[in-house]
């Protein structure tokens, strides 16, 4: 289907109403403007809602954005975020006053030092495994509980008394014997949620992992912030219409998912009925229907490593534009700071060390604020956790609703890398979505607005490779639009490496620019590296204060293991606004800014209570389920209680020319 714009080319002002384009008895027919035939008018997939959580804090109201760009706020600013953050933080937080409760907040956030509520970093649990030797003229001998004497005895194991519970065994044969200790971490810093923030603690959380528990509220966060109530979205379109995509890479890992259940046979534990299924990585999606919005529509839980959120955010923004779906929730969740993960990325030379720290600084003294350092001397990236989700809706019905309007997405690209010698090495696949992403910017808002009016988040994720080959990138797409200073922000040097829902923080901050046009500056370095391909870029250590004219276009790259390579196009609503004005016309688009005015103060009211915080997390378990015998069918609707509209039943899906 043609993406058609007011001015790219074939678009003519001049076209019928968008109901009129829009209705299914005109689907497929070609309409006339001025002589110009146009098949159809794409629907423009716009972000009307967002929200999460990271180690920024609450990405709704911009409150994430605005823990990166502190230093540029108003004093009065700076209080407002302090107050914010705080009220999601350590109790012992809370009490202070002034500067201290500053202090506190600003050490509490960021990438920091692995704090001891997730373990220890300087003595991890590990177990050493050794072969103690058993003879029968030199047996071993082992006192047991009788409750924990296995059954049968081992070969070689021979009871020999038994008094008061306690068994006395002999060993005659060499014994595998694993002892737990503790042994300091290697790596030590993350980026964490805010000190004291305990997702669990908002809702009835019993058995969930932590990247579950942190995906009901960043999926609650972005439902709320919307400012219309999802039944009432719900009453204006049919249920078939809407769709759920989000996913974990790692999937749920700690002892509660998968991480309890692949270790319980070893540790002598008993796997629990809730590990297997709570560890898939579809959970966030599925956890999202049945307990947040409770919807039967679309649903998918999309990976590509750590382009995974821009993976989903592509599944929702085609199924809008081709008239599929017109509400989708699109997001991602990962909770990977446990030491076994660690461990696993460390192995491969990924990570930044405490050893390679040092070395990079010359200091013994490790500043974990600065582990994270894109485009600038680095040694290795910084994992992190997060849970970020955007609402979409299609333009017509985001104007009908009078839904706030945050970004455009007319675009994510995906490509691979094609034959590689290192599956984790890069490749010619982010050449094509880069260039792809940021030619559609020019032909939707003219070359001129990508060379003085677009920036660029950068996958940035502090590795001495990465720093070459994405900036090479970003130099190569520079010299094709001719762009000479290119500004580019990379915000894992705040956040860190989150996986799955690291372009998600991106897209987070992306929005926060376009609100107050501040890009954030890399301060975790002291300089760009000599290696990095900078003649045509801007990479700052401080904030680039450019102003919201200066910043239409975000171009949000990322880059996963694998080959997964995506770039998004986003538009902020400054440079979407005239186009959907026009598209819809003035008495439209006068009525739509009518109902925009209670939506938006409906949205303040929740952005306020989540300030204090009073985070409101949707969580239904167990209510409004649906009757299945309730349920009516006849040969061209589908009816479910509890839901406005029917399903339709109607139609060849697209294959009317098939139709007898």
């Amino acid at each position: 289907m043609p993406f058609v714009w007011l001015n790219c080319p074939g678009f003519v002002a001049s076209i019928p109403s968008p109901s009129d384009v829009f209705n299914n008895k005109l689907r497929g027919i070609p309409i006339e403007t001025k002589g110009v035939p146009v098949t159809t008018i794409t629907r423009l997939p716009v972000i009307v809602g967002f929200g999460g959580f990271n180690a920024a804090g609450r990405s709704s109201g911009h409150r994430g954005y605005e823990r990166m760009i502190f230093e540029s706020l108003s004093e009065s600013h700076q209080t407002q975020l302090i107050g914010s953050l705080a009220s999601i933080m350590d109790e012992r937080i809370r009490p202070q006053q002034g500067s201290a409760l500053q202090q506190a907040v600003l050490r509490g956030t960021l990438v920091r030092r692995i704090e001891s509520t997730y373990f220890s970093v300087a003595g991890a649990p590990i177990a050493k495994q050794f072969r103690a030797i058993g003879t029968e003229l030199n047996p071993l001998r082992l006192a047991i509980s009788h409750r924990e004497l296995p059954h049968p005895l081992p070969e070689g194991w021979r009871l020999v008394s038994q008094e008061s519970g306690v068994c006395e065994i002999e060993v005659t044969a060499n014994q595998s014997v694993s002892v737990e200790l503790l042994q300091e971490m290697p790596v030590q810093a993350a980026g964490q949620l805010p000190s004291g923030f305990d997702p669990g603690s908002y809702y009835r959380s019993t058995h969930h992992p932590r990247g579950l528990q942190l995906n009901i509220l960043a999926a609650s966060d972005a439902v709320r912030s919307v400012g219309i109530s999802w039944q009432e979205i719900c009453r204006h379109v049919s249920p078939d219409q809407i769709a759920v995509y989000s996913s974990s890479v790692m999937s749920q890992l700690d002892n509660t998912g998968f991480g309890g259940m692949l270790q319980a046979r070893l540790r002598g534990e008993r796997v629990s009925s809730k590990q297997l299924a709570l560890g898939l990585n579809t959970m966030p999606a599925d956890f999202v229907n049945a307990y947040v919005l409770g919807s039967v529509g679309a649903t998918g839980g999309v990976t590509g490593a750590c382009a995974t959120f821009l993976y989903n955010l592509r599944a929702g923004v085609e199924d809008i534009k081709a008239g599929r779906r017109r509400v989708v929730l699109v997001g991602s969740a990962e909770a990977p700071i446990l030491p076994e993960v660690i461990d696993g990325y460390a192995a491969m030379s990924a990570l930044a060390t405490d050893a390679d720290l040092r070395k990079l600084t010359g200091k013994m003294e490790i500043d974990y604020r600065r582990a994270s350092r894109p485009f600038g001397e680095n040694c290795g990236f910084t994992l992190a956790e997060s849970g970020q989700y955007v609402m979409l809706m299609d333009d017509e019905l985001a104007l009908q609703l009078g839904a706030q309007i945050f970004a455009a997405v007319p675009a994510v690209y995906v490509h691979a890398d094609g034959f590689k010698k290192s599956i984790s090495a890069p490749g010619p696949g982010n050449y094509i979505t880069m260039a792809r992403a940021t030619a559609l910017a020019a032909n939707i808002l003219g070359e001129k607005n990508v060379r003085t009016a677009s920036f660029v988040q950068a996958h940035g994720s502090s590795t001495p490779q990465n720093r070459v080959t994405e900036s090479r990138i970003f130099d190569q797409v520079a010299k094709a639009f001719r762009v000479d200073r290119w500004p580019v922000a990379a915000v894992k040097s705040y956040l860190g490496h989150s996986l799955g829902p690291a372009s998600g923080d991106q897209m987070m901050a992306t929005l926060g620019v376009f609100a107050r046009g501040i890009i954030p500056g890399i301060k975790t370095i002291d300089a760009v590296a000599d290696d990095v391909h900078a003649g045509r870029l801007r990479i700052s250590t401080a904030d680039q204060q450019i102003g919201l004219e200066n910043c239409l276009i975000g171009l949000l790259n990322s880059k996963g293991f694998g080959g997964n390579n995506a770039t998004a196009t986003v538009l902020s609503p400054m440079a979407i606004e005239p186009l959907l004005m026009r598209r819809h016309g003035a008495h439209n688009w006068n009525r739509y800014q009518d109902r925009r005015a209670p939506v938006t103060e409906a949205a303040a009211t929740y952005l306020r209570d989540a300030d204090a915080g009073k985070l409101h997390p949707i969580y239904e378990f167990g209510t409004g389920m649906v009757d299945e015998e309730a349920i009516e069918i006849d040969s061209q609707h589908l009816k479910i209680p509890g839901f406005s509209q029917p399903i339709s039943l109607s139609g060849c899906d697209g294959f009317d020319d098939l139709a007898g």
